[in-house]
């Protein structure tokens, strides 16, 4: 079986069976814990120290049973078009999550898929989380750029959905605004001045039109405001919820790495869910 290794260092999330289930549960206890019928939702992709518990938020709110999770994040420039991951398996701390090659090559049928050869935090930062609320789910690795074709994919996902009779939930992974020196991105300064700024005005735009599913504009704020490092993957989960006929997301948390570890470079994360109720 051709899997997929663990790229990330054990600083971005532990490396062993006992170590990520008390980790887990340690960040669940206090979590204000929603009961969703959800199809999608949009968590964060720092290491778990920081966004951990904003995307830990977002799976364990999922009461939803799906055949398979398709994970999209990004790090992709416009022109990037989509890829997926073509192993069999995806290597966890929690055990090997089986693949959904049918629902890829189902997909491959509707638009270009490239071959994610790369190593990419956006995806994996997710699997164990993704095996402890899923176990018996498979999964699928994908990326897609901040584009249309992110639009695209979503409608592809709907089609591949209704043409394999399978349940799907989309997740998508995106940071928001990195602000500071070391992001090259300081138009407020540096202080609590640029904190407010991120928090009221920069990322609060794009998460608004992300829970109101304006999809096209929440691209734009991305690329004009530098409000989010993988757009792409967002909207696609966003737009998936659309073609299901739901009309409305739902912030569930958010906060910055400054709210965890005050620095002059900082980065915002949000979890938002797209459910039924």
């Amino acid at each position: 079986m051709n899997i997929r290794k663990r790229y990330l260092p054990a600083g971005w999330y532990p490396s062993d069976q006992k170590s990520t289930l008390n980790k887990i549960e340690t960040m669940v206890k206090g979590l204000c814990i929603s009961t969703a019928n959800a199809v999608a939702g949009v968590v964060p992709h720092a290491g778990w120290e920081f966004s951990g518990r904003v995307a830990l938020e977002v799976f364990a709110s999922i009461k939803t049973k799906a055949d398979t999770i398709v994970v999209v994040g990004g790090h992709l420039s416009q022109a990037s078009g989509i890829y997926a991951a073509f192993e069999q398996g995806y290597e966890t701390p929690l055990g090997i999550i089986d693949a959904d090659l049918e629902l890829l090559a189902e997909i491959k049928k509707g638009i270009p898929v490239k071959e994610d050869i790369t190593a990419d935090n956006t995806v994996e930062i997710q699997l164990p989380f993704l095996k402890y609320y899923f176990p018996e789910s498979k999964a699928l690795w994908m990326r897609a750029a901040p584009s249309s074709q992110a639009l695209q994919l979503s409608r592809v996902l709907f089609e591949a959905e209704k043409a394999l009779k399978r349940k799907i939930i989309v997740i998508g992974s995106t940071d928001l605004t990195h602000y500071g020196l070391n992001y090259g991105f300081m138009p407020k300064g540096t202080g609590k001045q640029a904190v407010v700024w991120v928090k009221e005005e920069n990322d609060k735009r794009i998460i608004q039109a992300l829970v109101e599913q304006r999809l096209e504009q929440a691209l734009e704020y991305a690329l004009s405001d530098h409000s989010a490092c993988s757009a792409g993957g967002a909207v696609t989960a966003a737009g998936f919820a659309c073609e299901k006929g739901l009309k409305q997301g739902k912030l569930l948390s958010y906060l910055t790495s400054w709210d965890i570890y005050p620095s002059e470079s900082f980065v915002g994360y949000a979890g938002i869910i797209y459910s039924k109720e």
